[in-house]
């Protein structure tokens, strides 16, 4: 079978591997040069599922690829608006928080700016498999592709996100009639525009009330019904306390912490980045619930402390059995197609549960610099990026920390690959 071969191969052109990009090409241009990344799509585009014209960011442009590592780097955020002709424009919003499409375009444009680090695009791995030199010891991996083609490599990173939730509740609905947040942006134009749809926004965060807000201005004719379990929506939790455990430097002391103490953390930050609004979405919602009461035409509405308890076809029919939290009872709510909000699934990726065992580890977890912990019998290295909150905080899927993990990981990987054992940046490398 055919295959190429280098040092490091990184699965997804997303933020997490295009900062690493950044760090190779800046802190080690040698290992840059045989440093392949692989994009299952034909594009670099941030929050593909959900890049709406009007959506920001939640975090300040200075957290961007390399600010926080490498303040003077030519791929900062600062520099890509410089490059485009917009630095004046964002200046004058006075804004710390771009729109996705601004961080979407910076991201494309550093793609199309690296120098030794190689992109590959419309490659999507399908599985991985270790290889063994003489002695029997793990010391490559092969990943294969959904064209037949195979990559081997000494290191690989996994930086491809987490998996898209959608509960076993609905599983026995028509494919067609259920999208999830990772994809309606591709899948909202399958939906006749003109066409009066009944829309069931399944969950209570950021990315249902986004989805809820977007079918209302795109389907003028639809009845958009949110359901959640929470008594109502809520703001983000985010004092200037509570930001600063986004700080880099908070990884070190959740990763030192006991582990209910960490639980306790995570448990305690959960509305700073997944059970809450961004506050122009929220007031956005509000007011024109607010004008529909007022005029009495009302296409919208909530339905508050209930969970989708079942979910089934009913003829051309969505049948959704809902539970109310509150008073016991149990009703239907009939629909055409369900959009589900339900974010992520917790646990690591299939693609990281089939590595690991297939080198006969149960559970996937990494050290202090993401590298996987694997036996002694598996020299090749595998770093996991953006999957590991539960040792390294609730900011290791956010951008917050992507700098200064990035140079984590190359300080690692030198280490590494010389055979020493030093689990911190050697502080030639931090120095650059």
């Amino acid at each position: 079978m055919e295959h190429d071969e280098v040092t490091v191969l990184a699965v997804g052109a997303g933020p997490a591997n295009l900062a690493l990009a950044v760090a190779l090409e800046e802190l080690a241009p040698d290992v840059a040069e045989d440093t392949l990344i692989v994009e299952q799509y034909d594009n670099v585009v941030w929050q593909r599922g959900m890049l709406l014209p009007w959506a920001q960011s939640q975090v300040s442009f200075l957290k961007d690829l390399v600010t926080l590592r490498n303040p003077r780097s030519e791929f900062s955020f600062v520099n890509y608006l410089h490059a485009v002709q917009r630095l004046d424009d964002f200046i004058n919003l006075g804004s710390f928080t771009p729109y996705r499409l601004e961080v979407s375009g910076y991201l494309a444009w550093v793609a199309e700016h690296l120098r030794r680090v190689r992109i590959d695009y419309g490659r999507r791995c399908v599985g991985v498999e270790p290889l063994r030199d003489e002695n029997g010891e793990v010391d490559r991996w092969s990943v294969t592709f959904a064209d037949g083609r195979r990559v081997v490599c000494r290191t690989l990173v996994l930086g491809a996100g987490r998996d898209a939730h959608i509960p076993a509740e609905f599983a026995a609905l028509a494919r067609e009639r259920v999208i999830h947040s990772t994809e309606y942006a591709q899948r909202v134009g399958d939906l006749d525009r003109s066409g009066a749809h009944r829309i069931v926004v399944v969950g209570g965060a950021q990315s249902a009330a986004e989805m809820l807000w977007a079918a209302h201005q795109h389907f003028p004719r639809a009845t958009c019904t949110m359901v959640m379990r929470s008594i109502g929506l809520n703001c983000y939790e985010s004092s200037k306390f509570t930001n600063e455990l986004f700080y880099p430097s908070f990884v070190d002391r959740f990763h030192e912490a006991r582990p209910e103490a960490r639980e306790q953390l995570l448990r305690e930050m959960h509305r700073t980045n997944y059970s809450g609004l961004a506050p122009a979405t929220l007031d956005a919602l509000y007011r024109e619930m607010y004008l529909q009461r007022l005029t009495g035409e009302q296409n919208i509405r909530m339905v508050t402390m209930s969970e989708v308890a079942d979910a089934a076809m009913d003829g051309d029919e969505v049948v959704l059995s809902l539970a109310d939290r509150r008073t016991g009872g149990s009703s239907q709510l009939r629909c055409d197609v369900v959009m589900l909000g339900t974010g992520f699934v917790r646990g690591m990726p299939r693609f990281v549960r089939d590595l690991a065992a297939s080198v006969g580890v149960g559970e996937a977890t990494v050290n202090r610099e993401y590298r996987m912990n694997l036996p002694p019998h598996v020299t090749a290295a595998c770093y996991l990026q953006g999957v590991n909150e539960s040792t390294h905080g609730i900011a290791d899927s956010l951008l917050s920390v992507l700098a200064a993990r990035s140079q984590e990981i190359v300080a690692d990987l030198l280490t590494h690959s010389h055979g020493r054992t030093s689990d911190r940046p050697t502080a030639a490398l931090a120095a650059r």
